[in-house]
């Protein structure tokens, strides 16, 4: 059965700052001396999004998908995860259309990496840069 309509899904994640671990957000690397802890390489922004993809075609969510009870995720790119995901909502007959992140902490200033996070997150989904934001 094809798609009958749009879907919203809405993806949700948060990780505790750690010191020595890379900050990486929307698949950038943000020079910092305290990162997100995480199974993955911590990337809230494509863990959101991610969970959003898959929730808006009801396909579980990121931890069903990427478990961390599997090594192959130890320390993943959450890029790579969502390009994956993106490739499950395509094989199931829907696409992205566009996405809205909202990032809630007082650091790291998002602004000088926008753009950065803008191309790869979009380039995860097969998406033009301006259908994120």
């Amino acid at each position: 059965m094809l798609p009958d309509g749009p879907r919203t899904g809405v993806g949700y994640d948060s990780h505790r700052f750690a010191p020595g671990v890379p900050l990486v957000l929307g698949g950038v690397s943000i020079p910092s001396e305290v990162g997100l802890s995480g199974h993955s390489d911590g990337d809230a922004i494509a863990h959101a999004v991610t969970d959003a993809i898959l929730g808006a075609i009801a396909a579980g969510d990121i931890g069903e998908m990427f478990p961390d009870s599997d090594p192959a995720n130890r320390g993943r790119d959450s890029i790579e995860m969502l390009k994956l995901a993106a490739n499950r909502v395509a094989a199931a007959g829907w696409h992205v259309s566009n996405v809205d992140v909202t990032v809630i902490s007082e650091f790291p200033r998002i602004a000088p990496y926008r753009d950065a996070m803008r191309a790869a997150v979009s380039g995860a989904l097969g998406v033009e840069a301006g259908a994120v934001s």
